[in-house]
């Protein structure tokens, strides 16, 4: 193996371990759920043993709208988690997705710490993951071809992530041409295409012009979750740019500027960045988000708790979705994202 390869294994390995921590939590910045109260309905009707998680996500039936999200690959000990993770993702039938496969553009040493995901998970949706500043440098598009079949994707997560890459010390922080490869990407890919932040969240601005690329997902992962500016200053030792750890658009905010806009076009809407309660990701679904989805606080309760505590928590979460519907009169997930069951704080006080 290369230096190169050493240094890029080494990078992934340094990002599990912080992100096992809670030290690279945004500091100061929340993401915007605490701000919102569901509407209690009194005379509720609905038989909460009648409620029905199933969903669609692309072609294929998950039984909760909820995704295990992009963490990792590419160094032995990412394959031991996607490992477990999949067996967690095959038992409650979700979606979810691999870590960046930039290392497989390199060269086929870790290829099964991506491929365990499909082999412990047959069924389930997978989406396969490269970074927005390797996708502008490609040459050939059917390279990411070959990284849908590495793991044979249901759909490509380009994650789109300039404020960490200012802050890597290897990163790429040009992303010139991003959406003209986007738009030859989406025509020649054998998958859909989702765009996906990592921590800084997507504005609606955003979100127009890259529905003109044909894309088919957002996955806003916006801010008070983990801070990927502060995982790189710690890994780097910097401290004089600590203005740039809390730096972002509040989930909360995200899912509502762009939920309106499925009703003029078809993309799916992933709501991520700080889910780490049933209660968010209730939110995130009554803001309009189609799936919730999760990644750090996945992995801390799969290391606590190995397959069974990672299958137990996303379960009980939603048991107590399950309640909150029953409590404002949603009889279904489609229900639920419409009835304005959300009332912001400053209209209860």
């Amino acid at each position: 193996m290369s230096k190169k390869d050493d240094r890029i294994s080494e990078r992934k390995k340094a990002h599990i371990d912080l992100c096992l921590t809670d030290q690279v939590s945004f500091k100061n910045k929340t993401t915007g759920f605490e701000n919102y109260e569901f509407e209690h309905y009194a005379i509720t009707e609905v038989d909460i043993n009648k409620i029905d998680f199933t969903t669609q996500f692309f072609k294929k039936k998950i039984n909760y709208p909820f995704m295990i999200s992009c963490m990792t690959g590419g160094t032995q000990a990412a394959g031991n988690i996607n490992a477990e993770l999949a067996l967690a993702a095959q038992e409650l039938n979700i979606p979810m997705g691999v870590g960046s496969q930039r290392q497989a553009l390199e060269n086929d040493k870790f290829l099964e710490t991506y491929q365990i995901i499909r082999k412990n998970a047959p069924q389930i949706p997978v989406l396969g993951n490269l970074g927005a500043s390797e996708v502008v440098k490609l040459r050939s598009l059917e390279k990411v071809n070959y990284l849908v079949d590495i793991v044979k994707a249901d759909a490509m997560v380009i994650h789109v992530n300039p404020l960490q890459e200012l802050f890597q010390p290897e990163g790429n922080a040009n992303f010139t041409g991003l959406t003209k490869k986007l738009q030859k990407l989406t025509e020649s890919l054998k998958v859909p295409v989702i765009i996906k932040e990592v921590g800084s969240g997507i504005s609606k601005k955003a979100v127009l012009k890259l529905l003109e690329t044909g894309i088919k997902g957002i996955d806003v992962a916006g801010a008070g979750g983990t801070s990927w500016a502060g995982v790189e200053m710690l890994r780097s030792g910097i401290v004089n740019d600590d203005e740039f750890w809390d730096w972002g658009l509040p989930t909360a905010y995200c899912i509502k500027q762009i939920a309106p806009l499925k009703e003029y076009h078809d993309f799916i809407l992933i709501g991520s960045g700080g889910i780490n309660s049933a209660f968010d990701a209730a939110k995130a679904l009554a803001l309009g988000a189609d799936i919730a989805a999760s990644a750090r606080i996945i992995l801390q309760a799969l290391d606590q708790n190995g397959v069974d505590g990672v299958i137990k928590m996303i379960t009980s979460w939603f048991g107590v979705v399950r309640k909150i519907m029953f409590l404002t009169g949603s009889k279904d997930l489609h229900e639920f994202r419409n009835k304005n069951n959300l009332i912001h704080k400053s209209e209860l006080y």
